[in-house]
């Protein structure tokens, strides 16, 4: 299928997946970067706790609440 007819159909609302390799798809700017950042122990306890409520590690917890806080990743550029 040529891109033209991809895009035609794709843009008219098809399904398209068919014509996909799903087995070579990747999500953009997700690999994992490494940040050190120092919190005071009142903050790190407060974490302990929420994230033991919520059945969820405290790196678990700092990326939902960052990721609710910056939005997707998508428009995470945008800012």
């Amino acid at each position: 299928m040529k891109a033209k007819t991809f895009d035609r159909q794709f843009d008219s609302g098809q399904n398209v997946a068919d014509h996909l390799d799903m087995s070579k798809a990747r999500r953009l700017n997700t690999d994992p970067r490494r940040v050190n950042v120092d919190f005071p122990s009142w903050m790190v306890d407060s974490l302990d706790r929420e994230a033991r409520r919520l059945g969820v590690t405290r790196q678990s917890l700092i990326k939902l609440w960052l990721a609710d806080r910056l939005g997707s990743p998508a428009s995470a550029g945008k800012h």
